[in-house]
């Protein structure tokens, strides 16, 4: 039984091996936003996926290429003994969750105030090395 489960350790092990994966906490940009480059670059392969958020004019696509060059440099540290020129990387998920949110408020006619909702997000990327 105990030779099983080390066994089957070793083969989730071998298989996470070509992942890699990079997190970005508290942008402060809203996650719809963030979504619509995320969308982009979703199932892409990864020197497309930077050319992509390179040439792209919304402020999240910055951040997003960031943080898939750290995922690349997560995968390059993983995975030593292995060429990134030999391999094909490609951004197996992406996801953008809401971060937490600065509220504000914003004087309003006649006495009143509006609520402001400041919203952040967190965004999770996973790239994976499919020969």
């Amino acid at each position: 039984m105990g030779a099983r489960k080390r066994l089957k350790a070793e083969q989730l092990k071998e298989e996470k091996k070509s992942m890699a994966i990079a997190k970005l906490n508290n942008s402060p940009i809203a996650p719809r936003k963030m979504r619509l480059v995320a969308d982009l670059v979703r199932g892409v392969e990864v020197n497309k996926a930077l050319n992509i958020l390179q040439h792209n004019a919304k402020e999240a696509s910055n951040s997003l290429e960031k943080l898939l060059r750290s995922a690349i440099a997560n995968w390059e540290q993983k995975n030593e003994d292995r060429s990134i020129e030999e391999e094909t990387l490609v951004v197996k998920s992406i996801e953008v969750s809401g971060g937490r949110m600065l509220k504000r408020i914003q004087p309003a006619p006649q006495g009143r105030a509006h609520r402001i909702r400041k919203r952040s997000n967190h965004v999770t990327i996973v790239i994976d090395g499919a020969n």
